[in-house]
């Protein structure tokens, strides 16, 4: 039986790493795996998914796959969908077809909340409506489990206010506890 997965971290939790390793493993098997992102992540290019450790796979937008007829989704074996709290209602609803209706497993990679520790829309109905919800850990400067994200401004100071989509890396974003999220502390800074 199909289901529809949402596999969600902090920033720098492998969600990427994850989802182009579990397409390799189809791919290893013979199976026909389809990776997707939304149009909002641009930051790699359009069809390029790229994990910060530098492994990369091109795949499809996921507003295209939504154009897609039901007999072309059904030739795979597997939908991943990367940075999927992007997604749309809507975009989910059409995901949630795709496993109910078409009988596809859906695996979805994205946060959780925000900076602000909101849900993104795409989260929201994805923690609403998937069948298995799984978290991928990663730790914060003090060891404790991260479950935070911290915006750093210009300044190197956590930043609590603004738009909730900026794209970034490293450069914008770090998970923390949620105690030191709280604080808006980064920790102590490199030598």
């Amino acid at each position: 039986m199909a289901k529809l997965y949402f596999r969600y971290g902090a920033m720098g939790s492998s969600k990427t790493a994850n989802a182009l390793m579990v397409e390799y493993n189809y791919f290893e098997r013979g199976k026909k795996a389809l990776l997707v992102k939304p149009r909002l992540d641009s930051r790699d290019g359009d069809y390029i998914i790229r994990s910060r450790m530098g492994l990369e796979k091109e795949g499809i937008l996921l507003e295209n796959l939504a154009k897609m007829e039901d007999k072309e989704i059904r030739q795979y074996d597997c939908i991943i969908v990367d940075e999927a709290q992007f997604a749309s209602k809507a975009q989910i609803e059409f995901l949630v077809h795709i496993v109910d209706d078409l009988a596809v497993p859906v695996i979805c990679y994205g946060l959780r909340t925000d900076f602000r520790r909101e849900f993104f829309e795409g989260s929201l109905w994805l923690m609403a409506w998937a069948d298995v919800i799984e978290e991928i850990k990663t730790v914060c400067w003090c060891g404790k489990a991260a479950t935070c994200n911290a915006r750093i401004g210009e300044d190197g100071r956590m930043i609590q206010a603004g738009e909730q989509i900026l794209m970034g890396g490293n450069d914008r974003y770090t998970a923390l506890c949620r105690k030191h999220h709280r604080q808006g502390n980064l920790g102590p800074k490199p030598a």
